[in-house]
């Protein structure tokens, strides 16, 4: 017989006919009801057991965690808050789960608990719904973008080039590490390595993007990333997934139009089809909202946190404007900001960010035109000599979420920009001769995937948005 999915099941109006399901256990009681769970939602599914008819060994093996099959009959449940369950006719254990070793029984656990269970948490209600999420957001992000045009750009992740100029990347090597090939200074013969060159982890697909969309027009990359950054916030993971469009004859305004309309897009998207995972989030943060003092609650539940974002136009305003705005702010003035603001020049935090966002605009808000010295090369210069052409995408609670440019094309001021920076002409040839050749206007921007998740699901740590979090000394899964 064809086996069912919960999901598919629970949303029926047919009943009184035999299925068949596999899934696993979430509870046993009063060796009768079930609750079973096959991942295809979050809601389990009663399945009531005949036990006086049952083999008492097999009742025995029915524990939290076991896989098991049932065919039975579908039928209304006379109990309250399910509309069907599922008489058992025929149940099999087909994996067991010893009940004194599992650790994920059905009761509340902590976040931090189950990170170290990272490879069992995913069989809690949470963990589940978060994933199920992250899934959703990753199909509609790839929707959007073939919808408008895009091509799909898989980026190389072993790089000679370092696209942020952080120089915190992890190293890629096949030398023997406790005794390298040294050159006459001494130093690690990079030429004897298995690229002939030092290579890393890249930190962005950015630059190889530019050089596809020069000819394709319009691509994205979404793939993994590695900075080697030794930070133990909830806002940091040494492994990332990213989001990067890069358009041809595109300018800063059109890349601000594209940011907003996508990321509206997908929010929408998960707003109209992901509806019980959404609800069961806002239902567990409204708990944890209960146990905190009253000026530290949140302003927006999650649902409203996404429409939001969803239904409010981005306000635009320059970062000149901005720190004008701050620097004359009420927290500014009483200094109730951690890092005040002084002066124009400095980069904003997420407080500033998030002041802006959810006191003074009350939308979500893109900044343009930053100063030079506090962006990246590749950033297209103003004629003023003090801005470029960067943009940020802010949102409540978070600060940014997204960064991006219109990149410089010009090939003079380019290498200027290079040469002032130390960046070697020699290293990123490549990169400049997309300046030679056919150059243009171009633009592109940055979303980290797990900051997009974060937000959607409303989770606190962005250790719980990715199935196995690489930070500081965590890699044991």
């Amino acid at each position: 017989m064809k086996m069912n999915s919960i999901s598919k099941l629970l949303s029926s109006d047919k009943t009184s006919h035999e299925v068949t399901i596999k899934g696993w256990v979430r509870s046993f009681r009063s060796n009768r009801f079930i609750a079973l769970n096959d991942g295809s939602i979050i809601h389990n599914i009663q399945c009531v057991l005949d036990f006086e008819n049952t083999d008492e060994s097999v009742l025995k093996r029915i524990t939290t965690g076991a896989a098991i099959s049932i065919v039975g009959v579908l039928v209304e449940s006379k109990g309250k808050g399910q509309k069907v369950e599922i008489q058992i006719s025929k149940i099999e254990v087909l994996g067991d789960s010893h009940p004194d070793e599992y650790p994920i029984q059905p009761k509340r656990h902590s976040l931090e608990f189950l990170r170290e269970n990272a490879h069992l948490r995913i069989r809690t209600n949470t963990f589940g719904a978060v994933m199920r999420l992250r899934s959703a957001l990753s199909f509609a992000v790839h929707k959007y973008f073939t919808e408008h045009g895009f091509y799909n750009f898989h980026a190389p992740i072993i790089t000679g080039s370092d696209a942020e100029g952080a120089g915190e990347m992890f190293k890629v090597t096949s030398l023997n590490i406790e005794s390298p090939p040294l050159n006459e200074d001494t130093k690690v013969d990079y030429t004897q390595d298995f690229f002939g060159k030092e290579t890393n982890l890249t930190v962005s697909g950015q630059l190889e993007a530019e050089t596809y969309a020069m000819a394709l027009g319009k691509v994205y990359t979404f793939g993994p990333t590695f900075r080697a950054e030794n930070s133990n916030t909830t806002r940091h993971l040494a492994e990332f997934w990213m989001i990067e469009p890069e358009m041809a004859f595109h300018d800063l305004d059109m890349n601000m139009d594209l940011a907003e309309d996508f990321i509206k897009s997908v929010i929408k998207e998960i707003l109209d089809t992901c509806k019980d995972d959404l609800e069961f989030l806002e239902n567990r943060l409204l708990q944890e909202e209960k146990s905190k003092p009253a000026n530290q609650r949140s302003e927006m539940m999650l649902i409203e946190k996404l429409k939001f974002v969803v239904e409010n136009n981005f306000k635009r305003i320059s970062y000149t404007e901005a720190i004008e705005i701050l620097r004359n702010s009420k927290p500014n003035k009483k200094k109730r900001f951690q890092f005040p603001i002084t002066e124009w020049g400095v980069d904003l935090h997420s407080e500033h960010e998030r002041f802006l966002v959810e006191k003074h605009f009350k939308c979500p808000v893109i900044l343009f035109d930053y100063p030079v010295g506090i962006k990246a090369f590749y950033m297209r210069l103003n004629d003023d000599g003090k801005t470029v052409r960067a943009m940020d995408v802010l949102f409540p609670d978070i600060g940014e979420i997204v960064g991006g440019a219109q990149r410089e094309e010009r090939l003079d001021v380019l290498k200027n920009k290079m040469d002032l920076l130390g960046i070697s002409e020699k290293e990123l040839w490549w990169y400049l001769d997309t300046r030679k050749f056919g150059t243009a206007v171009h633009s592109g921007f940055g979303l980290g995937f797990e900051r997009l998740v974060q937000f959607v699901t409303g989770m606190s740590n962005i250790r719980d948005v990715i199935p196995f979090p690489r930070t500081p000394n965590n890699a044991d899964f």
